[in-house]
């Protein structure tokens, strides 16, 4: 599937519940390996998922037509910082990952962003390759971990308009 075949949009409040669901199908088949507080922050209820609507943009991905990824983003001094992405396990592969990635970072670049950054954890292993080919290293910043998850950070400078 081509990039031109995903549809990025902006989230409405009334996405919240897609957004929640998306979240939870997507983190699901990794339940075990994190604490229990670890699991919740990430795939929060409708409710959290509103609030986060409210600060700062959160977008949906619709390959075909079909909900099949997520991710928000939210300004913190210099950097967008980027929560909540997540694609379903039957669209991991077809660009989505890739296509919010690149909202999220046209997004920051016209906000002024010299950076994002993300938090992921270690045994999310297909989500690190995924940013580290899309621009991401590692960096040593916390937080390190989620209610007793682990977590480690990486970043990814943007170029500067001149």
């Amino acid at each position: 599937m081509s990039l031109a075949e995903i549809e990025i949009r902006r989230a409405f409040p009334r996405d919240a519940s897609t957004i929640a669901r998306v979240l939870f199908d997507s983190f699901t088949e990794f339940r075990s390996l994190y604490s229990d507080g670890g699991f919740a922050a990430t795939a929060p209820g409708t409710d959290k998922v509103r609030a986060r609507i409210e600060e700062g943009p959160v977008w949906l991905a619709l390959r075909r037509g079909v909900v099949s990824g997520t991710i928000s983003a939210m300004v913190k001094t210099d950097s967008a910082y980027i929560r909540g992405m997540a694609v379903l396990p039957s669209a991991r592969g077809s660009g989505v990952g890739v296509a919010l990635l690149q909202r999220a970072e046209d997004w920051a670049m016209r906000h002024g962003c010299l950076r994002l950054l993300l938090s992921t954890t270690p045994f999310l292993s297909s989500a690190i390759r995924l940013y580290e080919k899309s621009g991401f290293r590692r960096v040593q910043a916390g937080p390190h971990e989620l209610f007793g998850t682990p977590l480690l950070t990486m970043e990814k400078a943007l170029a500067r308009s001149k």
